[in-house]
């Protein structure tokens, strides 16, 4: 009796699994090679992933349980044909997530998490970008959910009869054992904590972990935890703020001053001038060091960076603090790290008040722009950047007659022109200037004019080496187009990526995908290879250096020329944060134990726990957030 009673709710709860059981295998299947690589035990995944596709599905039987076992009999006819649209709806759902999952581990490495919500505040980039790039997926996806369709409208007619043909009081009593062993599923532990996806997270391989995880679930913890506790520090243990700055100051070698003012101090520059430079810093869309000539590739793909690294301050290992643009821009223009949950850029209260190159500048008359190709709505860059001191957003509506438009904005080449316009009304008007560019073009579906690059035999022309290729010869048109105009020597040029393209790799966290390009050339600038280890508030501080003003300013970085001993980088990895000292990378992540690694030959390798540099890493992370929430950042 219970069984028939029970049958149907098996039946949803069997496909489920099968939906995100295949959706696994086939992950497999594709990522073989890699997953074998990492040398762990990685058949576990199907195992706890069986328990991540159970929370998913538990959680979707809740509300068919509260109405079939509570509703009165009368109602039964409503509640059937609900349930039949809710479960085709959610089985749709499921199977879409699945299919999506494929295209986004390819783009990003990880399942859909909180990088899939973000995007969805911008449908008209995305729509756009997803429609160039995976017409084919979608016409599969869109051909199983209408098969899928027709089998669940045809399978269900008669679906929860059985539950119904038992009385209002039997139900009723049946209620509370199924919801029960509901809560149970959801929860899946009787630890102090339920599972969630960092219960996945059992091996030091970064990719058989996402195997492992459930993309619904994935996308719906990323949203709680958003809503619930979004940039809480807390979740990675517990530290006391004075430990904390003491600890951090420590490893950025940089004075603590005091809580109201942390970090705040009094820069000398070693380049004293009676006419401080101009200052344009050009961000990279998505540049990694391993395409670079001069970084060691040998693929001809930027022979302008290549050409002008003979001639600039050229930081051989720069790397990134995250895999996002709004962590390379907060690090290249405000020389902040990442602060847990989502980036300043986005965040109220770094809105206004919030340190910026600009604002510092502002001081000794420099008028301040952002000059982007596309929408500058986009990840709130609009909002952050006039908030916090810039006088001017140049973005897509204002370019007249571009060379070249594509899904993302103007191409790189018309953002070189049109920035070169401005530079050149300055220069005229003897006005200081400081300018930040970001490019667009390096980015999926890659589109850039024809004519302007020999395209790399072998490669489709909508392909990442064509795009870097396309992306260096705006950057050498930028400099070009100064020394012709007249500007070069009164200006430094800071030219650096703010991620690179596809952040991927085995490692718990793929430490050699940080690696990023980043160099400074104009007036003055003498050509120096920097083998040390760096990141992008360091450049930026340098940069400022170079400028020859003396200024006061918070940044989590130092000129080189100030200190050539520092060799820290802190680095984000979705929610996981690794700190790297030399080739010591200590690993912290919410509700897990830190982890200690050596950086050798491009990989991590677990060595004993460094319980100094695990503590180091929570001290950034509890500094980082204290410094945003109590907007302690100038």
């Amino acid at each position: 009796m219970i069984f028939n009673i029970l049958k149907d709710f098996f039946k949803f709860y069997l496909a489920f699994i099968f939906i995100f059981f295949l959706g696994r295998v086939i992950l497999f299947i594709i990522y073989y090679e890699r997953i074998v690589e990492a040398n762990v035990n990685h058949w576990f995944s199907f195992l706890i992933g069986l328990q991540m596709d159970t929370i998913s599905t538990c959680i979707i039987l809740v509300i068919p349980t509260i109405l079939l076992f509570l509703s009165p009999k009368i109602f039964e006819k409503y509640v059937r044909k609900f349930l039949r649209m809710y479960f085709l709806v959610f089985l749709l759902l499921a199977i879409y997530i699945e299919n999506i999952t494929l295209p986004f581990i390819a783009e990003f490495d990880v399942r859909p998490n909180s990088i899939f919500i973000n995007y969805l505040r911008y449908p008209t980039e995305i729509l756009g970008n997803i429609w160039e790039c995976y017409k084919t997926e979608l016409f599969i996806t869109l051909l199983i959910m209408i098969f899928s369709t027709y089998v669940v409208l045809k399978s269900t007619r008669e679906s929860f009869k059985n539950v119904f043909a038992v009385s209002h009081f039997t139900r009723i009593l049946m209620f509370f054992p199924i919801a029960l062993v509901l809560f149970i599923g959801i929860r899946s532990s009787f630890g102090h904590r339920g599972a969630n996806t960092s219960t996945a997270v059992y091996t030091n391989s970064h990719l058989v972990n996402e195997i492992a995880k459930n993309s619904l679930h994935s996308i719906g913890y990323a949203l709680y935890s958003q809503k619930q506790h979004g940039g809480s520090a807390k979740k990675y243990g517990s530290i006391s703020k004075e430990e904390a700055y003491a600890r951090v100051s420590k490893q950025l070698r940089i004075p603590f001053g005091n809580l109201e003012h942390p970090f705040f101090r009094e820069q000398k520059t070693h380049f004293k001038t009676s006419k401080p430079k101009n200052i344009v810093i050009f961000i990279q869309e998505s540049l990694g060091a391993q395409f670079i000539d001069a970084l060691g590739n040998n693929e001809g793909i930027t022979p302008n960076i290549d050409a002008l690294s003979k001639e600039s301050l050229f930081f051989e290992e720069v790397y990134s603090n995250g895999t996002r643009s709004v962590r390379g821009i907060a690090g290249l223009v405000s020389g902040y790290l990442p602060v847990p949950g989502k980036g300043v850029l986005k965040r109220n209260k770094s809105q206004n008040g919030f340190f910026t190159i600009a604002q510092v500048l502002k001081e000794q008359g420099y008028y301040s722009s952002f000059i982007y190709g596309g929408e500058s709505n986009f990840d709130n860059m609009r909002s952050w950047f006039l908030g916090n001191g810039f006088d001017e957003v140049i973005d897509l509506p204002k370019f007249k007659n571009p060379c070249f438009t594509g899904v993302w904005g103007i191409c790189d080449e018309g953002l070189v022109q049109r920035a070169d316009e401005e530079f050149v009304k300055m220069h005229k008007k003897g006005q200081p200037f400081v300018s930040v560019m970001f490019s667009t073009t390096n980015h999926t579906p890659f589109d850039f004019p024809d004519g302007r690059i020999e395209l790399i035999e072998g490669e489709k022309k909508r392909s990442v080496k064509n795009a870097i290729k396309y992306a260096d010869y705006a950057i050498g048109k930028l400099i070009s187009d100064a020394k012709e105009h007249g500007y070069f020597e009164d200006t430094i040029f800071l030219i650096a990526a703010d991620h690179n393209i596809r952040t991927y790799g085995d490692d718990l966290v793929p430490i050699n995908m940080y690696h990023i390009p980043g160099f400074i050339l104009g007036g003055g600038v003498k050509a120096q290879r920097v083998k040390k280890l760096t990141t992008q508030p360091d450049l930026l501080a340098t940069a400022l250096d170079l400028a020859g003003i003396d200024v006061s300013y918070p940044i989590l970085g130092k000129s080189l020329f100030e200190d050539s001993k520092k060799e820290t980088v802190l680095m984000q990895f979705h929610d996981m944060y690794a700190l790297r000292n030399k080739n010591k990378v200590a690993i912290i992540q919410p509700d897990k134990e830190a982890l200690t690694f050596k950086y050798v030959d491009g990989h991590l390798q677990l060595a004993e726990h460094n319980k100094d540099l695990e503590r180091d890493a929570l001290a950034f992370v509890h500094v980082l957030n204290d410094m945003y929430q109590n907007c302690l950042y100038y």
